[in-house]
């Protein structure tokens, strides 16, 4: 006998809210079980960052596309985390990716970033933040440009520019 239309709506948003709560749980308790080097309260994050940069950066929020300066710009220099001023990747490394967002095919090097595995849209992804304070800057993709292949997609809000040297040391 076929299942009311009423019922299996009923169902199937009991399904979904279950796995989204089961989704938050996952990333909620990644991000918990790690430590950082630089670590403040969630008032004082606050206090240090912008409502956007907050958003992005201790809440894994994306800004919209195109909405970053950082995504025009072809200066040299090194992008540093907003959070933390920890250097994460090198001007030599940025690339045009038409997506809106910074991107980069590598980090200035792999101890300066971390990666967890994200699934907040259900799908697996590989999120990517700040080793030093856990700060959220985006995704990385298998769809870059040579060497690596990979496409550091990145929140612009999550970055300070610094102008100069592409290189630490």
């Amino acid at each position: 006998m076929p299942m009311p239309r009423r019922s299996f709506l009923a169902a199937l948003t009991a399904l979904v809210g279950s796995a989204a709560a089961a989704i938050a749980f996952r990333r909620d308790a990644g991000a918990a079980e790690e430590d950082f080097p630089v670590s403040y309260t969630e008032d004082e994050w606050r206090k240090r960052l912008t409502p956007q940069q907050f958003a992005v950066l201790r809440q894994e929020s994306t800004e919209r596309p195109f909405s970053s300066p950082l995504n025009e710009n072809k200066k040299a220099g090194l992008y540093a985390c907003a959070g933390c001023d920890t250097p994460v990747y090198s001007s030599e490394t940025k690339f045009e990716s038409g997506t809106g967002w910074p991107s980069f095919w590598a980090p200035l090097n792999e101890e300066v970033i971390g990666t967890k595995t994200d699934y907040a849209l259900i799908y697996p992804r590989t999120e990517v933040h700040c080793a030093t304070c856990g700060g959220h800057f985006g995704h990385i993709f298998d769809d870059g440009p040579q060497p690596t292949g990979k496409r550091h997609c990145l929140n612009g809000v999550a970055l300070n520019f610094v102008p100069g040297p592409t290189s630490v040391g």
